[in-house]
C-alpha cells in the first residue's frame, strides 16, 4: 500500500511538473490553407498569423459588442527617425490621412505635377539659410499649394471611417512605433480591409503646408506643457546615447521648420515594410474568415530587410544627474532610474516593484507619504520600452516644503523597499490585485489590443507576456528586495520642475499660410465604389429598461442592478441626488474620507485592508450629484462593502490629521488657479452663469481653517441618512444582491431630504462679450459659449446629427475649415450639449487652440461657421450613414447601463434615445440641422472666453469681438 502511495505521488508530482511547463507553450494549428500559432492557457484565445511577405496578424474575439478595435502598426517611431530630420515619423503619421492617387484627388493627373512640384520647393527650402530666399520659396510653396489644393479632396480617408461607421479614428507615434486606430462595426470588416490596404500602398502628402502648421501647433502645445518638458529633460539625462534621450517624437524646432517631402516618402518606403508591420483584430468576427480577407488585402505588400535601430550601449550613471524645468505650473519633482528593456525578467520585477511603491491604496509611497500627509502627492509609473526601461518615483511638495525635502521622502521609501521595510502582506495583495486587474482589462477590447501591441513593438513572445501573472506569484520579500538593492543606487536622474519663466522657449513660427479648397462636396471614384458596395446589416440593440434594470429595495434605500456576464468583479455605488451646490462641505468630507481612522483601525491599516481584499473605493463630487464608489473581488464583497460601512461610521476626530489636511487642500487649490483647462473652465462658468457661480462657489482660507474635524467627520456618519440610490454592477443575482445588501447597509429610517443648498441662474446672453484672463503661454486658448434653448426630448435626434455634420471629428465642418482649410489650430470643435435635467436650457460650446498671433483669424472663423453653416451634399450624406451604424453596432454595457438609466430619468424620460434618434434620422434632412443651426447658432451673442499671454496679443484686438472683461484669479476660482 506503501508503495502505491508513493508511486502515485511520482506519477503526479510528474503530470503536475509537465502540465505546469505546458501551460503557456505555443502550439500550431492549421486550419484550412492558413497556419497559426496560439499559446495554451490564453483566456483570450489569441491567434497569431504570419503571412507569406512576413506581416503579422495578431486576432483575438470578443463578442461583447458587434464591433472590432483595429490597430497596424509598424516598428519605426522617433527611435528611427533621422538625425537631421527629427519629428519625421510623427509628420509620416499625419500625411497617411492624406489620401492616395485614388483617393482625396478629383484628378490626380492633374494634381501630381503640382505636387512634384511643391517637393522639389521643399528640398530647396531645406537647404536654404537665406531668410530672404527663404521666405520667397515659401511664398512660391503657399501659392502652388493653393493650386494643388484644387485637385485635392480633404478628409476623404477620414469620411470612408465615418461612412462605415468607425469610432475613435486617429494615430500616434512614439519611441518606437506608430500605430492606427480605428473601432469599426463587425459587418464593415471588408471595407475597412479595401480602405486600409490602399491607405498604405500608395501615400500621397498632398495639403503638405497645412498640416504641417496643425504639427507646429502641436509642437507649441508640448512647448507649453510643463509635465511634456520635464518628461523629455528626464529621459535626454537618463539616455545619453540612445535615441530614447537624444530624439523627441515632435521634433527639433529647426528639423519642424526646414521639413523634406522626400525624406518623409524614403521612411515611409524604409519602415512600412509588412515584415516589420502587424495588423490587430479584437472584438466579434470569425477569425477564419478574416484571416483568408486580410491575406487577399495585405498579402501582397512586399517584404523588404529592415535595418532595425541599433545603439552604443548607456554608460553607468555612478552619480545622481539634477536637471530644473521652469513653467508656470505648480512645483514637482521627477526621479529616474534606468532599468533593462521589456523581454527581460527584470522587466516583470520592474512592475510588481511598482505597485510595490504606490498602487493608490496600500503602497510604501501611499501609506507612509501620502496617508500621513508628508507631501501634497507621491507616485511612481514605469516606461517598458524594448531596449531599457525607465522608472520615475514622483511627488509634489506641499505649502512651505522644498522640493528636496520631496526628494528626501521619496528616496527614503527606496531605502525602506531595500531594507524590507514592510509588511510580508503587502506582497500577496499586490498579486491579488495584479489578478482583479487582468480580469478588467480582458473586458475591453482597447486594453487587450494595446497589451498585444506592447508585446509585439517590444519583442516580447506573448506566451511570455501571458506567463507574466502566472510569475508573479512566485515572487518573494527577499527577491524584491534583492531586486531594489540591484538596482535602485545613486543612478538616477532627478528633475526639479520650479516655477519661472522659461526664456529657453523658441515658438515654431507662424509661416503665411492662405486658405486652400477643401472641395467637401467632391468625392473620388474609389469612395464612389467604397460607397455602393452592399454590406449586410446589422440589426440595432437598444436598452430597454424595464429589463436591462432591476430594481430592489434594501432597507428603505432603492437599489438599482445590472449584471455583470463576464467575470468576477463588482463595482457598487452609493448615489445623491446632490453635490456640492447642496451642501457646500461635502467635497472636503469625501475627500478627507481618505484620511480618516476608526476606532478600530488607522487610515493606513484601512488602506491596507481594502488592498489585501483587492478592493478599493473612491469618491466623486460634482455640483449636483456625487457617489462613493467600491470595485472588488465578488469573493470579497461582504468584507469589501462592510470595511467601507466601517470606515463611514465610526470615523474618529482628528483635528491635527484635519488641519494638515485643510494646509494641503489650500496648497492644491493654489496649484488649480495655475493650470490653463482649470482657468478656462472657471471662465466657461462666468459665461455660463455670470460672476456668481457654482465654480467659484469656494470657501476662503480663513473660512476652511475654520472648519471643525468633528463636523466633517458627522458629516460622513450622517451621509447615508440623506435620501440616496445603491447601484450594483457585478455577476451575483438580485436575491443575493439585496440580501448581502440588507445586512451590509443600514441607514437611519426615515431618510432624509438633501438641504436646498444654492441655485443658480443661467445667464441670458443679451450680447457679445469676451472674458479674458492673462496666462504664460505660448498658445492661445479661446472658447464661444452660451445657454440655448430648453431641454426638450424631441429635439434630439436633430442635435445629434447637427453635432455630428458641424463639429464632429476629423471630418466634421468645423475640423474641415479651422484645421484643414484654414491651418489655424490643432485642436477644435463645436458641440451642443444637452440640459443637465428637464426645463434647463441646452448649451453650445466651441473651441479653438491656435497660436496666439493667429487669434484674430481664428475668432473670425469660428463666428462665420457659427453665423453661416456650410451645406455639402457628401459630408450630410455620409454623416447620416456614420450615425446610423454607430447606433445599429454600439451596445450601452457594463457600469454605463447604470448611469445611462439615472441620465434619462433626470432629464424625463423612460426610454433609450439612441432608438428614436436610429429612427428618425432617415427622415431628417439638410434643411433640418440647417433650421436648427439658424435657430440657436446664427447671428446669436456668444460669450468668448480667452486665455493667452498679453505680451504676445494686442488686448485691443479682442474689442472688436465685444466687451472686454479682464479676471483676476481671484474673482475666476473665489479664493
Amino acid at each position: 500500500m506503501k508503495n502505491l502511495l508513493i508511486l502515485f505521488l511520482i506519477i503526479f508530482c510528474a503530470n503536475y511538473t509537465i502540465s505546469a511547463q505546458n501551460k503557456f507553450d505555443w502550439k500550431e494549428v492549421t486550419n484550412g490553407n492558413y497556419t497559426y500559432k496560439t499559446v495554451n492557457s490564453d483566456p483570450l484565445k489569441t491567434r497569431y498569423y504570419t503571412l507569406k511577405n512576413g506581416f503579422t496578424v495578431i486576432l483575438s474575439v470578443n463578442k461583447a459588442e458587434p464591433r472590432l478595435q483595429t490597430m497596424i502598426a509598424t516598428k519605426a517611431g522617433s527611435n528611427t527617425d533621422p538625425a537631421d530630420h527629427t519629428g519625421l515619423a510623427h509628420y509620416l503619421e499625419h500625411m497617411l490621412f492624406k489620401g492616395t492617387d485614388h483617393y482625396g484627388s478629383l484628378d490626380w493627373q492633374k494634381e501630381s505635377p503640382y505636387l512634384d512640384k511643391i517637393d522639389e520647393l521643399y528640398e530647396q527650402y531645406n537647404s536654404t539659410k537665406d531668410e530672404t530666399a527663404r521666405k520667397l520659396i515659401y511664398k512660391n510653396i503657399d501659392s502652388i499649394s493653393g493650386v494643388a489644393a484644387k485637385y485635392a479632396i480633404a478628409n476623404e480617408y477620414d469620411k470612408m471611417m465615418g461612412m462605415i461607421g468607425a469610432k475613435g479614428t486617429n494615430a500616434f507615434t512614439s519611441t518606437e512605433v506608430t500605430c492606427y486606430v480605428n473601432d469599426i462595426p463587425t459587418n464593415q470588416i471588408d471595407k475597412w480591409l479595401t480602405i486600409e490596404s490602399e491607405r498604405f500602398r500608395k501615400p500621397i502628402f498632398r495639403l503638405f503646408h497645412t498640416e504641417l502648421e496643425a504639427v507646429y501647433e502641436e509642437k507649441n502645445r508640448g512647448l507649453d506643457n510643463d509635465n511634456r518638458k520635464m518628461y523629455e529633460t528626464l529621459m535626454a539625462a537618463l539616455f545619453q546615447k540612445h535615441n530614447y534621450g537624444q530624439q523627441s517624437t515632435l521634433g527639433t524646432i529647426e528639423h519642424l521648420k526646414n521639413p523634406s517631402l522626400k525624406e518623409i516618402r524614403n521612411y515611409f518606403y524604409k519602415y512600412y515594410v509588412p515584415n516589420n508591420m502587424c495588423m490587430i483584430l479584437v472584438g466579434d468576427f470569425n477569425p477564419d474568415e478574416v484571416i483568408e480577407k486580410i491575406d487577399a488585402t495585405f498579402g501582397a505588400f512586399q517584404a523588404k530587410e529592415v535595418q532595425q535601430y541599433v545603439s552604443e550601449p548607456e554608460p553607468e550613471i555612478t552619480a545622481p544627474i539634477e536637471k530644473t524645468v521652469l513653467g508656470p505650473t505648480d512645483e514637482s519633482i521627477e526621479i529616474g532610474y534606468r532599468f533593462p528593456g521589456a523581454s527581460t525578467k527584470d522587466a516583470n520585477m520592474l512592475q510588481f516593484m511598482d505597485r510595490m511603491f504606490a498602487n493608490g491604496t496600500g503602497g510604501l509611497m501611499d501609506l507612509n507619504i501620502v496617508k500621513k500627509q508628508k507631501a501634497l502627492q507621491a507616485y511612481t509609473y514605469p516606461q517598458v520600452m524594448k531596449d531599457y526601461s525607465v522608472f520615475v518615483l514622483a511627488g509634489n511638495p506641499k505649502a512651505g516644503q522644498t522640493l528636496d525635502d520631496v526628494k528626501a521622502l521619496l528616496l527614503e521609501q527606496v531605502e525602506n523597499l531595500k531594507k524590507g521595510n514592510f509588511d510580508e502582506d503587502l506582497i500577496q495583495a499586490v498579486k491579488n490585485n495584479f489578478q482583479k486587474e487582468q480580469q478588467q482589462n480582458n473586458e475591453r477590447n482597447g486594453d487587450r489590443a494595446n497589451k498585444m501591441l506592447d508585446a509585439f513593438i517590444t519583442n516580447v513572445p506573448w506566451n511570455d507576456a501571458l506567463s507574466f501573472y502566472d510569475e508573479i506569484n512566485s515572487i518573494t520579500k527577499n527577491d524584491v528586495m534583492a531586486f531594489a538593492n540591484k538596482w535602485m543606487k545613486n543612478n538616477y536622474v532627478v528633475v526639479y520642475k520650479k516655477m519661472g519663466e522659461d526664456k529657453s522657449i523658441i515658438k515654431v513660427q507662424k509661416p503665411p499660410i492662405h486658405e486652400v479648397e477643401v472641395n467637401r462636396n467632391a468625392q473620388s471614384d474609389f469612395v464612389k465604389k467604397i460607397t455602393e458596395t452592399p454590406t449586410k446589416p446589422i440589426t440595432p440593440t437598444f436598452l430597454d429598461f424595464n429589463k436591462d434594470i432591476q430594481k430592489a429595495t434594501a432597507n428603505g434605500v432603492p437599489v438599482i442592478i445590472t449584471p455583470n456576464i463576464d467575470n468576477q468583479l463588482f463595482s457598487l455605488y452609493y448615489y445623491f441626488d446632490f453635490g456640492k451646490n447642496n451642501i457646500k462641505q461635502l467635497p472636503i468630507a469625501l475627500e478627507y474620507l481618505k484620511f480618516v481612522g476608526t476606532n478600530k483601525y488607522s487610515a493606513e491599516q484601512i488602506s491596507k485592508e481594502f488592498y489585501k481584499l483587492a478592493a478599493d473605493f473612491s469618491v466623486n463630487v460634482s455640483e449636483r450629484n456625487s457617489y462613493i464608489q467600491l470595485n472588488g473581488l465578488q469573493d470579497n464583497f461582504g468584507k469589501s462593502t462592510e470595511l467601507l460601512e466601517h470606515l463611514l461610521a465610526n470615523g474618529k476626530t482628528d483635528q491635527i490629521t484635519f488641519d494638515e489636511f485643510i494646509n494641503d487642500f489650500i496648497k492644491n487649490r493654489d496649484n488649480d488657479k495655475l493650470g490653463k483647462n482649470n482657468i478656462l473652465e472657471g471662465l466657461e462658468n462666468i459665461a455660463k452663469y455670470g460672476i456668481k457661480n457654482p465654480f467659484n462657489n469656494q470657501y476662503t482660507n480663513e473660512e476652511l481653517k475654520k472648519i471643525k474635524a468633528e463636523d466633517i467627520v458627522a458629516l460622513l456618519k450622517k451621509l447615508t441618512s440623506y435620501k440616496h440610490k445603491i447601484l450594483y454592477y457585478g455577476p451575483s443575482e438580485k436575491v443575493l444582491i439585496t440580501k448581502a445588501l440588507t445586512v451590509y447597509h443600514k441607514p437611519t429610517l426615515p431618510l432624509k431630504s438633501a438641504p436646498l443648498g444654492n441655485s443658480y441662474t443661467y445667464k441670458k446672453q443679451l450680447k457679445n462679450e469676451v472674458n479674458f484672463a492673462n496666462y504664460d503661454m505660448v498658445q492661445s486658448e479661446i472658447d464661444w459659449s452660451r445657454n440655448s434653448s430648453i431641454f426638450n426630448a424631441t429635439a434630439i435626434p436633430t442635435i445629434a446629427l447637427h453635432n455630428e455634420y458641424f463639429g464632429g471629428g476629423m471630418s466634421g465642418i468645423v475640423f474641415q475649415t479651422i484645421r484643414e482649410s484654414k491651418a489655424l489650430a490643432y485642436s477644435t470643435y463645436a458641440y451642443y450639449g444637452l440640459a443637465y435635467k428637464t426645463n434647463e436650457p441646452n448649451s453650445i460650446s466651441a473651441y479653438v487652440g491656435c497660436q496666439a498671433d493667429k487669434m484674430n483669424e481664428a475668432i473670425v472663423g469660428m463666428n462665420e461657421l457659427l453665423d453661416s453653416l456650410p451645406y455639402s451634399e457628401k459630408l450630410f450624406s455620409v454623416t447620416k450613414e456614420a450615425l446610423k451604424n454607430n447606433f445599429a453596432t454600439s451596445r450601452i454595457i457594463k457600469q454605463r447601463v447604470l448611469f445611462t438609466y439615472l441620465d434619462a430619468q433626470r432629464r424625463g424620460i423612460n426610454y433609450d434615445v439612441r432608438q428614436k434618434t436610429y429612427q428618425a434620422l432617415d427622415k431628417l434632412t439638410f434643411k433640418d440641422i440647417l433650421k436648427f443651426h439658424q435657430a440657436n447658432y446664427a447671428r446669436k451673442p456668444y460669450s468668448i472666453s480667452v486665455i493667452a499671454n498679453d505680451k504676445k496679443i494686442n488686448l485691443a484686438d479682442l474689442n472688436k469681438y465685444g466687451k472686454v472683461t479682464t479676471y483676476s484669479l481671484q474673482q475666476i476660482f473665489g479664493y
